[in-house]
């Protein structure tokens, strides 16, 4: 059945979002046109003051509407360790863990030729810089445990292996194949807490 030309067109705006399939987004639509008017309207404004004010860490990379982030900008944080991670879901993970301290470098995605992602994308040479220029006594690789978040960890650690760094990988209690936005807390700390040292010779 087809619904009027607008209630396909929010239906199909759903479907943008990870997960979400043709009945979800109808099911979405259908409540908010409904039963939560008001709960759409505020969904529209929060997200379109959020697409319009929300950038990139000038440090980190990740998501935020200042110039720093909340965690760069913390004197609390430990700037000896940097974690690396695919991207600002990987960093609300690790958070939500409550074991580490330091301070994180976001890649925004992993090494992947065919998409036409290579290290300029992920900001590697803004990573290699700050790590040059900074107090950073240990980097901690914490890319998903996927074919090319492997790829990435060695690549990254090829690439620190002129800098006096140590260089660990978190451990693999993630699952291989997992994604680290799925994965329990105690799994996560535990990861985090066991991490390795990778080889640098």
């Amino acid at each position: 059945m087809k619904s009027s030309p607008l209630i396909e067109t929010l239906i199909d705006a759903f479907r943008c979002l990870p997960s979400v399939g043709p009945k979800s987004a109808q099911r979405m639509t259908l409540h908010l046109l409904e039963r939560d008017r008001a709960g759409g309207n505020k969904l529209s404004a929060a997200l379109l003051e959020a697409l319009a004010n929300v950038g990139n860490c000038k440090n980190c990379r990740t998501l935020t509407e200042e110039e720093l982030c909340r965690i760069c900008s913390s004197p609390g944080r430990n700037r000896k360790q940097c974690c690396v991670v695919e991207s600002p879901v990987d960093v609300y993970a690790i958070e939500q863990a409550a074991t580490f301290k330091g301070v994180y470098f976001v890649l925004m995605g992993h090494l992947s030729p065919i998409d036409g992602i290579g290290p300029e994308q992920l900001g590697l040479d803004q990573l290699l810089n700050q790590v040059v220029n900074s107090e950073v006594e240990e980097v901690i690789i914490a890319c998903n445990p996927t074919v090319e978040g492997d790829a990435t960890s060695y690549y990254i650690a090829e690439q620190l292996k002129t800098v006096d760094v140590i260089v660990s990988r978190i451990a693999h209690g993630v699952p291989v194949g997992g994604e680290l936005e799925f994965i329990d807390g105690g799994t996560l700390s535990h990861a985090i807490t066991g991490r390795t040292i990778m080889d640098n010779t």
